[in-house]
């Protein structure tokens, strides 16, 4: 638990340019812009309890200070990997000392997801009691990490990854402050990519520069020189630029192709040079309702196994899940029918009317609304010959046949495609 601040000269940059008020935090507006739910909870006046959820170094630690000092609360802050319960007791004590003197206190749990069930028990009688406020930080599904008893008690807020502009927008802060050397367009862009979204790993990568380039006497970062001191990884692989994007579409194109070589070649390739592997499980993910669909389900639910595996077991391991799922995807019956008809639905609804419910679509909850005929005439398919009201419609009246979806002649979709043709024969000898 932490106790004392060190001295502002021997701070890590990140702590030094950690926003002082609310008008400064870079990012995150969508929870803490004018009208939002943050912005709201800060000006109520009246803390409570939350979990913020997001990726390292977007805010976390950062909201919770802030929240405190709007409160005039004591800050106490727990780290869930090198506490316990001890520090908890701790907390609890500190808590009841600052009630005592009229004042509130908030605590802030980090990476709360690494305490325990009774760990996190053991907030629950005080955080009911109202001795203090709790905020939980997590990387993690609070939904999976958290117990649902703590997590019933505290809004969750979803924090988001900080876009290259919310980037840029630190590092012209910190040469504001007169934090940094001068530094290249060209270098500022690299190093935007290489933090991907979070604002410590930036922060911390500036300080290694400003260090290297103080022994040095270099007035400028420039992006020949980053590059060699940060080394090979990041000259191989621009996560933000061109070669990015070349190397991901290569492996989609791969995937789509049936060539499980190449797939897992430009797979490893993107490893190799520092990809994120959720980014790359994300993919994945999309390939799979993309261009497999329903020509073989079970290659979306492999592509979530290996995404979920991969974020119990980490690297390297959890790379071997991934690769299994590049292979599936590569080797399987392939299908865009789904896409193609999501899209084409889309496209329909947007430049059409609002058309009505007909009567026996629609639900019919009330007495009032059953004596409108709401419902009338509808025929419950289960009771239903095979399962299958022959000739019902389902479509606004007036609306012809729009057939969005066309199942192509690949894996189960073969079998998909001849189930509607027998069900369009009976919808005409019904009609």
């Amino acid at each position: 638990m932490s106790s004392s601040t060190p001295a502002k000269s021997l701070q890590p940059l990140a702590e030094r340019l950690r926003p002082k008020t609310l008008a400064a935090v870079i990012g995150q507006q969508h929870l803490l812009g004018e009208g939002m739910a943050l912005r709201l909870a800060f000006e109520s006046g009246q803390p409570h309890s939350c979990i913020l959820w997001g990726p390292p170094g977007t805010g976390k630690t950062t909201i919770a200070r802030l929240m405190a000092n709007a409160f005039d609360a004591q800050f106490i802050t727990i780290s869930a990997v090198l506490g316990g319960v001890k520090d908890i007791r701790e907390a609890v004590e500190l808590a009841q000392l600052a009630l005592g003197q009229g004042r509130r206190t908030l605590v802030f749990v980090d990476e709360v997801h690494r305490f325990n069930k009774s760990q996190q028990d053991a907030f629950l009688p005080h955080v009911e009691s109202g001795l203090f406020t709790f905020i939980g930080a997590t990387t993690e599904n609070p939904s999976f990490e958290v117990n649902s008893a703590l997590l019933s008690r505290a809004a969750v807020y979803v924090l988001q990854a900080l876009s290259p502009q919310d980037l840029e927008q630190i590092v012209a802060v910190a040469q504001a402050e007169h934090a940094l050397p001068a530094i290249e367009k060209i270098a500022i862009d690299r190093l935007v990519a290489y933090a991907d979204g979070d604002a410590r790993r930036l922060l911390n990568t500036l300080e290694t520069l400003t260090v290297a380039a103080t022994q040095e006497k270099r007035a400028e970062i420039t992006d020949l020189w980053l590059l060699k001191v940060l080394g090979e990884r990041m000259r191989r692989y621009d996560k933000g630029g061109e070669q990015f994007y070349d190397t991901i579409s290569a492996l989609h194109k791969s995937v789509r192709g049936s060539d499980p070589d190449a797939a897992l070649y430009w797979f490893v390739r993107m490893l190799d040079g520092g990809a994120d592997p959720r980014y790359l499980a994300r993919r994945l993910i999309r390939m799979a309702s993309e261009d497999i669909g329903l020509a073989d389900p079970r290659a979306l639910r492999l592509a979530l196994d290996a995404s979920e595996v991969y974020e119990r077991l980490g690297t390297p391991e959890g790379e071997l899940a991934l690769a299994e799922c590049v292979v599936y995807l590569a080797v399987a019956a392939k299908s865009n029918a789904v896409y193609k008809a999501f899209n084409a639905a889309k496209a329909f609804v947007k430049q059409d009317g609002t058309r009505p419910v007909p009567m026996h679509l629609r639900n019919a909850p009330t007495k009032l609304m059953k004596d409108l005929d709401y419902g009338k005439g509808y025929r419950y398919a289960h009771d239903e010959a095979g399962g299958f009201a022959a000739g019902e419609r389902y479509l606004p009246e007036g609306m012809a046949e729009p057939g969005f979806y066309r199942p192509v002649e690949r894996g189960l979709e073969i079998k998909i495609a001849d189930k509607l043709r027998q069900l369009k024969n009976l919808n005409h000898q019904k009609g």
